[in-house]
């Protein structure tokens, strides 16, 4: 090959022994310590079975290149992100594959405060120098300590609610045997000291990389029953899912129902704007209305973003957004050096029931009838661009607005719909929403799909 294949857009993700190996993360720590001189690296690792050993390889390849090490271990991506602003470190590299298959690994990448690496703020120049090897000598190697930033992470995501705020609830957690559960053990325990009247029912909690309940994705439709099972069965009053490396949480109402990602941005961005009236909030293009309607509500300034973590924190930076939500389950924060965080969004919501005096269910009913969504739906086919072309000349006459940020976005009095092409893959995404008519929705949907897969 004439490069590293396993560099993305905005990290890298390969499968063992195909693309990605301890070899490679040795290269690659090798390069990021060459092209960002950055001091000082924390590194972490998920649950993986194979992540201890490219981590270990990822560190020495770090301090070869003359960059000081602090590893902290066994941790969720957020816990990096936090670490390197945490430690003042020049940039901060975990050892994860999120909710791939079994068979891959990969490394997600920050600089200094926590911001994106991406092509063309330097991922492009690691990936060329690892792949070429023109390292350049270094004289003394880094060194290499151990550290623990639980305690003060945990200080930062309750930063976020009042716990003493907080009603008797009880929260069905799915870690899906990820790295989430002790991290959520340690949160668990300072709500407790702290009086915070929560119960927890806890399952598939203990990290395990042989993932024994499967590779945990609960953006997967098939993947929601357990969950949402476990909610009736115990009774809980709202349910909460994560990925392996717990940066995207999903939520579950009191009667089992997933609640698409849309809709807990509207929530969340409702939550803020409670505490924060006319502060700004991102979005993504991809399904939009409700959150207009709910920033509008609240006062706040509702700003869109392409979709993409790197995109979307460049995004809220520049307009000082106070919280910025992806549907896909991706949810920053200012104060949380506008990163990602798969442990914040559960707590403000529980923080927002007590304020509100609602059940989940009550908080998005509104929300779901005023503006129904189809959920992204995804066509594999052979010429993306002539479905996309074909679906223009059908709808793009009669729109009352286009919009090419992300993709192809046609609005019309009563429906939207957006297009796009995925980065990495011959697919196009699909969603559609509409203002309160889903028999509207279904039938376009139908009409859509129907164009799509015989273009």
């Amino acid at each position: 090959m004439s490069t590293l294949t396993c560099f993305k857009s905005y990290d890298v993700r390969g499968q063992l022994g195909v693309n990605l190996d301890a070899g490679i993360c040795h290269r690659i720590g090798r390069a990021f310590a060459q092209v960002m001189q950055p001091g000082l690296v924390v590194t972490g690792r998920d649950i993986r079975e194979s992540s201890a050993e490219l981590q270990e390889a990822l560190i020495a390849g770090l301090r070869d290149g003359g960059a000081d090490v602090i590893d902290i271990g066994l941790c969720g991506t957020e816990e990096v992100y936090f670490a390197t602003t945490h430690y003042d470190a020049g940039g901060g590299l975990m050892v994860t594959a999120s909710h791939n298959p079994i068979d891959y690994n990969g490394i997600k990448m920050v600089r200094e405060g926590s911001r994106p690496v991406s092509g063309d703020n330097g991922l492009n120049d690691i990936r060329d120098l690892a792949y070429s090897q023109d390292f350049a000598p270094v004289e003394t190697p880094g060194s290499l300590r151990v550290e623990d930033p639980r305690a003060a992470f945990v200080d930062r995501v309750l930063s976020f609610i009042d716990p003493g705020a907080l009603t008797p609830l009880k929260i069905l957690v799915n870690a899906g045997n990820g790295t989430a559960g002790p991290a959520f053990d340690a949160i668990a325990g300072r709500l407790e000291a702290l009086g915070a009247p929560l119960e927890f029912v806890r399952m598939h909690h203990d990290p395990d990389g042989s993932f024994p309940n499967g590779i945990p994705n609960p953006l997967l439709p098939e993947n929601q029953p357990v969950t949402a099972q476990a909610v009736r069965d115990h009774g809980a009053d709202f349910g909460v899912a994560w990925d392996g490396d717990f940066d995207r949480c999903f939520l579950f109402d009191e009667t089992g129902a997933f609640i698409d990602g849309e809709y807990i941005v509207g929530l969340l961005a409702a939550a803020f704007l409670a505490t924060e009236p006319g502060a700004s909030i991102v979005h993504d293009p991809r399904v939009m209305w409700n959150t207009l309607d709910v920033v509008a509500a609240g006062g706040g300034t509702a700003v869109v973003s392409r979709t993409g973590h790197a995109l979307i924190k460049a995004r809220m930076r520049e307009v000082d957004a106070v919280y910025g939500g992806e549907m896909s389950a991706h949810h920053y924060f200012r104060n949380f050096m506008y990163c990602d965080s798969g442990m914040i969004p559960w707590l403000k919501v529980a923080e927002h029931m007590a304020m509100t005096g609602q059940s989940l269910s009550a908080l998005v009913a509104q929300m779901r009838a005023n503006f129904p969504s189809s959920g992204e739906i995804n066509f594999r086919l052979e010429d993306p661009d002539a479905a996309l072309a074909a679906i223009e000349a059908r709808f793009g006459p009669k729109a009352t607005g286009t919009d090419r940020l992300d993709g192809l976005s046609l609005s019309f009095d009563d429906w939207r719909m957006n297009l796009r092409k995925s980065n990495t893959e011959p697919v196009l995404r699909l969603n559609v929403e509409t203002r309160g008519d889903r028999a509207l929705l279904d039938a376009r949907v139908d009409e859509l799909r129907s164009l799509i897969t015989s273009a």
